[in-house]
């Protein structure tokens, strides 16, 4: 290549110079001529420390690798008239691959006449689908393909599990709570007010009722008194 693309080691573009010329400019600071774009034309070249460049190019890889989230499919093979004591066992195998992350295979296999009652598969696997679904959710539901019924696991993703287990959780009364504390926040109040000098304000539940007022006796009428009977009359007389 008798022509190349320079990049200093600022990373600023000096432009298109003689490979020879390339060369002395990277020598005369102490650094290596490295070939960044071959396919270019002219290919770019630039000038930096090339043992640094290529150590934060390891490092940059492992970043890449260690965010990278590797899956994994585990494969577990049941029976449709399988043992309870073996249910137990193979549940307990998914709930382990389900808890690491990796994606679960269930695997049914029919044997002879099995194959005439298919939804025994299914029931099978619905099954252990609801019996792991706390730590695993179907992502392929079940599938006859010839004599084998599969089905797919995935594990729940952290959100999805906590909003599962809120949604499990019974509801609880906080009013005996929060009466407690209103009423904590009242008597501060007052023994604020006693401090200042401050009246309470009464409580209109504790004022006592009003009293209608006494009427007086109305007094009758002249013509509704009674007269005085005779024998004191003469008497007065």
């Amino acid at each position: 290549m008798p022509e190349v693309r320079l990049i200093g080691e600022d990373g600023n573009q000096i432009g298109v110079i003689k490979t020879d010329q390339a060369l002395k400019y990277a020598q005369e600071r102490d650094l290596d001529l490295v070939e960044v774009a071959p396919d270019s034309r002219p290919p770019v070249c630039r000038v930096l420390d090339y043992s640094k460049y290529k150590y934060e190019q390891e490092q940059k890889a492992k970043a890449a690798r260690r965010h990278q989230k590797q899956i994994t499919i585990r494969e577990i093979k049941l029976r449709p008239k399988i043992a309870q004591k073996d249910y137990e066992t193979k549940k307990g195998h998914v709930e382990r691959f389900l808890r690491g992350q990796d994606k679960v295979k269930i695997t049914i296999m029919f044997r002879g006449r099995e194959t005439t009652h298919p939804e025994r598969g299914e029931q099978l696997l619905m099954r252990l689908a609801q019996d792991v679904g706390e730590i695993g959710t179907i992502e392929q539901r079940p599938n006859l393909d010839g004599r084998n019924m599969t089905m797919v696991l995935g594990p729940v993703k952290a959100k999805e599990a906590v909003e599962h287990k809120e949604e499990s959780k019974p509801e609880t009364s906080t009013s005996g709570k929060g009466s407690r504390r209103n009423r904590a926040a009242a008597e501060a109040a007052a023994a604020r007010s006693a401090e200042h000098g401050d009246q309470p304000a009464e409580d209109p539940e504790e004022q006592p009722a009003e009293q209608p007022e006494e009427q007086p006796a109305e007094q009758p009428t002249e013509a509704e008194q009674e007269p005085e009977p005779e024998s004191e009359q003469r008497a007065s007389a």
